[in-house]
């Protein structure tokens, strides 16, 4: 009974194409495949910060930065954004608690804490709930019985300071790890020699929202971080994995934004209980629970409208969610299969006051107490027959919306959705050399609690302010097909990809009406990306994406047809020289075209091509120091890549534009290092 289940489970799955790339940050080394992307060494010495969505944005061009400060940035994964990209670290999930993305969940796992990550480009996860158009899915380091351990200690320019630590060990009974980092940084200047507050000051001089004299100077924000980890092998064939994470960051500034987050606080706990072959039917069985929580103020304080009759005005977030997994994995001769329950519970809420600092005074909820609530089973098959390796997968969700009460003591609607998602993936070998992949899938996500619940500031206290939320979004479906070849050579490794994307119900921001809607809309472009290696010690690293965006038809009371946040071709180019075991040099250039393709109707602008190039050099030594000198735009360019799309609340320059967020100017840094 057990094997008929197993096969009619494989047929009932719906098959997906799936892509492997691997990126070393300490010496930067891609693997690609035809949907995953991972990236190794994350702690690399040319890293400038803790900031993850730095180091992505340089390892693959399928992914720009949203900048948004000096850290805590968001990611852009071929032209989706914020809950279409599913974050998960060490299989658990962390949400930010900003409706303004000052903290997205990549800036709550921080770089020198990384192992590797993996980018899935499209729809082909159906083990996490959420996965619309990509996941991003973070290995934290991890203890090993061997005693070692790395010391990192980076000056950069603007002051930047930093340092971080860990060590690890153990014996055949338990293994742990303990590491700890911290740094700060004064404002960056751009191209032009401009800080943030002097950027914020030159696009519009009488804004309410410029910094104090007495704020003007001050350090863009301060970071630490701890992680603690042990496994402990319960018997030969069980083991127990615990961690947890903290991170604590002080006045981070958002200059681009009407406020700064005083503190962003986060702490994420994972269990994992693991049991291998069990019975014939059960080569690996694993139980997960995590939990996390944010904790972000964020205020006007450091800006001159905190002089005015309302006083600091701040808005007090709070993000937790908590869930878990079973998974199941064995195999029937060579056909390897997969399946498992997922269930969270998501929680998001916050209060706007004024006369924060003084004397606080309650005003009405921004977010009110949204519960998420999921509950989701899935299944996956991997078989090889002659030339073609297919895998295939099927999830199915039930998820409910339900708001708290509003302080006039009525409440939103809730919303429950279900939903069937799966994909099926293949490839055909050619030959050794030469394979052709296609994906089919079909992904979605629900509405998260600003988009169905949010509500504007009344500083009078009177209602409950203006809904900008809307309770009956619809969740939005992704129709994707993906197809390409990779080629292997002796000397080249090379990958192109093509996809569309249709979204059914897409979420979008429509500033005309200052509401969420849906729309219909679709995405597509391609992907070029691999190495070249000219000798043993040359090689040389190479990547294209572009995408466009498009809605099927223009937003009620406007006329783009546009879609928001999707960035113009992108490319990464880099040459490596190894001199030698212990030295490598390593020049690199990231461009991106004009950005002429934009959502005019909500907020967004035309944004000029760039170019720059980066440099970089380590040295080993035997006796385990070790030293990485680096600039980064090194021709000192003024440029910005984040456009101005108005979902997000943004200031507006003298001339009625959206401020634009320049990038950092040309940056040197110095890392040493100890490893024993």
């Amino acid at each position: 009974m057990k094997t008929t289940n197993a096969i009619m489970i494989s047929v009932a799955l719906s098959s997906t194409l799936y892509a492997v790339d691997t990126i070393d940050l300490g010496k930067l080394t891609v693997k690609s495949s035809a949907i995953k992307t991972e990236v190794t060494n994350v702690s690399g010495e040319d890293l400038k910060s803790a900031d993850l969505a730095d180091a992505l944005t340089k390892a693959t061009p399928a992914i720009t930065i949203q900048r948004r400060s000096g850290i805590a940035n968001d990611i852009i994964l071929r032209g989706q954004r914020k809950d279409d990209i599913n974050i998960l670290v060490d299989g658990g999930k962390i949400y930010g608690a900003c409706p303004n993305r000052m903290d997205p969940p990549t800036s709550h796992v921080i770089t020198s804490n990384i192992k590797d990550v993996d980018i899935i480009e499209g729809p082909y996860d159906v083990e996490d709930f959420g996965t619309l158009s990509g996941a991003v899915k973070v290995t934290t380091n991890q203890p090993s019985k061997d005693l070692h351990g790395n010391v990192n200690l980076n000056v950069g320019s603007w002051g930047y300071k930093k340092g971080s630590a860990f060590i690890s060990g153990g014996n055949d009974k338990i293994k742990v790890l303990v590491g700890a980092s911290t740094e700060k940084s004064k404002q960056y200047k751009d191209g032009d020699g401009h800080t943030l507050a002097e950027q914020l000051k030159l696009t519009n001089p009488t804004s309410s929202a410029n910094y104090k004299p007495s704020e003007f100077d001050r350090d863009a924000y301060q970071k630490t971080s701890f992680m603690g980890k042990a496994y402990i092998n319960l018997a030969d064939n069980q083991e127990l994995r615990l961690s947890y994470t903290g991170n604590r960051s002080d006045n981070v500034l958002y200059p681009s934004t009407p406020m700064d987050a005083i503190s962003d606080d986060s702490d994420l706990y994972n269990i994992q209980y693991i049991l291998k072959n069990i019975s014939p039917y059960s080569d690996k069985l694993s139980f997960e629970y995590y939990y996390s929580t944010v904790d972000h103020p964020m205020t006007t304080q450091y800006r001159l409208s905190s002089n005015g009759p309302a006083g600091t005005v701040a808005n007090v977030m709070s993000s937790t969610i908590y869930g878990g997994k079973i998974n199941n994995k064995f195999h029937i001769d060579d056909l390897k299969l997969e399946y498992g329950l997922d269930a969270s519970k998501r929680n998001w809420d916050g209060r706007y006051y004024k006369f924060y600092t003084t004397n606080p005074v309650s005003l009405n909820k921004s977010i009110p107490d949204v519960d998420t609530t999921n509950i989701g089973i899935y299944a996956k098959a991997k078989k090889s027959y002659k030339k073609f390796d297919i895998e295939s997968g099927l999830r199915y969700d039930h998820t409910k919306i339900e708001p708290g009460t509003l302080d006039s003591g009525t409440t939103d609607p809730s919303k429950s959705y279900n939903d069937l998602s799966g994909y099926i993936f293949t490839y055909f070998h050619q030959n050794e050399s030469l394979k052709y992949f296609l994906g089919l899938g079909k992904s979605i996500r629900v509405p998260d609690a600003k988009e169905s619940h949010d509500r504007g500031k009344d500083l009078t206290g009177a209602t409950d302010g203006a809904l900008i939320g809307n309770p009956n979004l619809n969740e939005t479906k992704n129709y994707e097909v993906d197809l390409g070849l990779e080629g292997n050579y002796d000397n080249l490794t090379s990958k192109v990809k093509l996809f569309y994307s249709r979204l059914k119900d897409f979420i979008v921001y429509n500033a005309t009406d200052k509401q969420y809607q849906n729309t219909d809309a679709k995405i597509y472009g391609f992907e070029l990306s691999g190495t070249y290696f000219a000798t043993d010690s040359l090689y040389f690293d190479y990547g294209v994406a572009y995408q466009r965006g498009k809605k099927d038809h223009p937003l009620p009371n406007q006329s783009d047809t546009d879609l928001p946040s999707i960035p113009p071709v992108k490319a990464n180019f880099a040459v490596h020289y190894d001199y030698d075991e212990s030295l490598s040099l390593k020049a690199e250039v990231i461009a991106s075209g004009k950005w002429t393709k934009y959502d005019s109707d909500n907020g967004e602008q035309q944004i000029n091509g760039w170019g720059v190039v980066n440099l970089k050099a380590s040295k080993e030594f035997k006796n385990g120091f070790g030293v990485t000198l680096g600039i980064d735009n090194l021709f000192d360019k003024t440029y910005a890549i984040s456009n101005t799309y108005k979902d997000l609340s943004l200031i507006s320059g003298s001339t009625g534009d959206v401020m634009l967020l320049n990038e950092p100017g040309r940056y040197f840094y110095v890392n040493l290092s100890y490893k024993f």
